[in-house]
């Protein structure tokens, strides 16, 4: 991740033919992925891939009453804005002024971040309480424990704007990177986002999967959630007394090993 505005991508970001893909990122810390999420042995279907939301738990119940996940320069926001904020303001802002194509497309904090992986490269950074400019100190001084993470499917996405993702009005986009950073491409219409995707997907173990991003524009309803994992008993108890008053039945599932450095997960 880069640290300062000359390394950024420029604020008019020029679209990038469907078929022209950089090259992998460098593998992760720790060698290739492990096998939860390797999709090599275990083909899926593009449409089955997961995409994981990460937030905080202070943050869930806010999410649950408006029911749905907003972009940050969504103006369905009123004044409430995140309890618990994990982006710092550098990031936040070059994420509202980088567009996803060029001058006259949104920007692309204007669509609502999926992660491909429930190893991403910026969660990775806060469960190992290490040093990165996207995130706040908060953020990544802050127990791994208490996060949440949100899981749908691609799917669940591209059905939400199937008549603006025929027209190639870029609903959902897919990146193979950080979204903010210079090199990263971007796919902006159906064929070309899912054909990004399936990149991705194969280039897993090099560490593509992750850094990408899945995004989808305004907003993400909560009741296209189909999981959400937490990392123990304690928190799973917790989540479950959130979710009791909202009505949503949601599953909430105990998994240690998305809340866990993947130092320590390899070791396991």
């Amino acid at each position: 991740m880069v640290s300062n505005p000359s390394q950024r991508a420029s604020k008019a970001r020029e679209k990038v033919a469907p078929t022209t893909l950089r090259s992998a990122p460098v593998a992760p810390k720790g060698g290739a992925l492990k096998p939860t999420v390797s999709l090599r042995s275990a083909p899926v279907k593009v449409g089955d891939q997961r995409i994981y939301h990460l937030t905080h738990i202070k943050n869930l119940a806010s999410i649950l009453e408006s029911g749905t996940l907003y972009a940050d320069a969504s103006e369905a926001w009123d004044e409430s804005r995140p309890a618990f904020d994990m982006s710092s303001e550098g990031n936040r802002e070059w994420r509202r002024t980088t567009r996803v194509a060029g001058d006259d497309t949104e920007s692309i904090a204007s669509y609502v971040p999926f992660f491909l992986s429930p190893d991403a490269s910026v969660w990775e950074s806060i469960r190992s309480h290490s040093l990165d400019p996207r995130l706040t100190k908060k953020a990544t001084d802050a127990a791994a424990t208490d996060f949440v993470i949100l899981v749908s499917a691609v799917k669940n996405a591209t059905e939400l704007h199937p008549a603006d993702v025929a027209e190639n009005d870029a609903a959902i986009v897919v990146t193979d990177a950080d979204a903010a950073l210079e090199r990263t491409r971007f796919g902006e219409t159906r064929d070309s986002a899912l054909r990004l995707l399936h990149h991705v997907r194969q280039n897993a173990d090099a560490g593509a999967l992750l850094g990408a991003e899945f995004l989808v524009r305004d907003e993400f309803p909560f009741e296209q959630i189909v999981l959400i994992g937490v990392s123990n008993d304690r928190v799973r108890d917790a989540v479950k007394a959130i979710l009791k008053p909202s009505g949503y039945r949601t599953k909430v599932a105990v998994y240690p090993p998305w809340f866990l450095p993947s130092e320590e997960t390899t070791e396991v």
